[in-house]
């Protein structure tokens, strides 16, 4: 590659301080180093909106089939069939193909009131006490009971569930995602609710997994194997649960910060859609993700190499002035609608992103209801050490 000037720029996934506030120094990178490259971790970083959403979109030159984080892309381990953002057409055109029957419109629109339950569950035992903790209280509650009653898990075991699904992400600080070194989880822990439903089928997700017939690759028409079956669960329970409780988090603290705006949410409830695009843009729960670059390719005068490892930061993409005029750095419910890419875009755009709005939708309906006004305790609150997420693990407050 071209070498450049001494800079003292520098982005790290791994540094605690730096990702407390990462939006300074995303900002320069913008500005100074639209390619980045770190040498201590051996990655290459895009950080334009143009850039990374035309980088996201071209999946023959940035590959997904080694994994979308860094730590997985430089351990080269064997991915398991079936999980969908680790894959590549025509494959994962294959695999997205018999979930996406799973999150049709008419399916996610049916669960409002059901959410709406889980919510008031979570919410009403609050109402006089003077405290909400947004992780705690809903964030780490309601998407678990949601995608668990999707999947077909029983109630009493969704914590369970949820809590194996956040471990395969967590990460002590500073460190690597615990996936890198062990291997990818088989979804061995849900075996018991498949063989269950062998025996009775229900409305659920397992089962239609269960009885689907589908195409492979070799052209041969067959049900999923178990191993298959057992990943398609598992990523579906992680990516269930995880990004929406983030989004939930991001919601106390920034609304705290800008209670102007909040307070309007009050008094106008049909901005809440509106204001859930704009935390999404503002606080992206997975803030990047990464590719194996599968040919040279040049970036603002600079070759990147065939086998480098790209990450795409999403976060300083979605605060990029040049696509959110005039300050992508301000929080506005206000500010013209525009993509963002909170959801990723191309091949791996998320397929829960609807039951992800659908779920932040309501939540903030339910929690302006009960508490219109609150004000965030960051000295109490602890940022979530993932190495795919950037949240909150507890966002306390103090509700008037």
């Amino acid at each position: 590659m071209t070498t450049s000037a001494p800079s003292d720029v520098y982005y790290d996934p791994y540094d605690v301080e730096l990702n407390a506030d990462p939006y300074p120094m995303f900002k320069r990178l913008r500005d100074e180093r639209p390619l980045y490259y770190n040498e201590t971790h051996d990655f290459f970083a895009l950080s334009r909106f143009a850039d990374v959403n035309a980088a996201l979109i071209d999946k023959d030159t940035f590959s997904s089939a080694r994994g979308a984080i860094i730590e997985l892309i430089k351990a080269n381990i064997e991915i398991p069939p079936g999980v969908l953002i680790f894959e590549d057409p025509p494959i994962h055109t294959m695999h997205r193909k018999l979930l996406a029957r799973m999150f049709t419109p008419r399916k996610i629109a049916a669960l409002e009131e059901k959410i709406r339950e889980f919510c008031r569950r979570s919410l009403d035992p609050l109402v006089g006490t003077g405290r909400i903790d947004f992780i705690a209280d809903l964030g780490a509650q309601m998407p678990m009971r949601t995608i668990g009653m999707l999947l077909g898990i029983p109630e009493e075991d969704q914590e369970a569930i949820r809590d194996f699904a956040n471990e395969q992400m967590r990460t002590e600080e500073g460190k690597p995602m615990k996936a890198a070194e062990d291997g990818m989880a088989s979804g061995e822990i849900f075996e018991k609710y498949v063989d269950w439903r062998v025996e009775h089928p229900s409305d659920d997700i397992i089962s239609e997994l269960l009885g689907v017939e589908f195409e492979d690759e070799t052209g041969t028409v067959r049900h999923l194997s178990r191993a298959e079956l057992l990943t398609y669960i598992n990523v579906v329970s992680g990516a269930g649960n995880e990004t929406t409780t983030r989004l939930i988090g991001w919601a106390g603290k920034v609304l705290s910060e800008y209670p102007d705006q909040r307070r309007e949410l009050v008094r106008n409830p049909a901005l809440i859609p509106a204001a859930i695009e704009e935390l999404l843009r503002y606080e992206p729960p997975a803030p990047h993700v990464a590719r194996y670059v599968t040919r040279d390719v040049e970036y603002h005068g600079q070759t990147v190499p065939e086998g480098s490892a790209m990450m795409m930061l999403i976060g300083a993409a979605n605060r990029d002035d040049r696509q959110f005029a005039p300050d992508g750095d301000v929080f506005d419910i206000h500010r013209e609608s525009k993509p963002h890419l909170a959801f990723s875009v191309g091949t791996h755009f998320c397929m829960g992103s609807a039951l992800a709005r659908l779920e932040g939708r309501i939540a903030l309906e339910e929690i302006l209801k009960r508490f219109p006004e609150w004000e965030a305790d960051t000295s109490n609150a602890e940022l979530s050490p993932t190495s795919t997420v950037r949240g909150w693990e507890s966002m306390p407050a103090f509700t008037g």
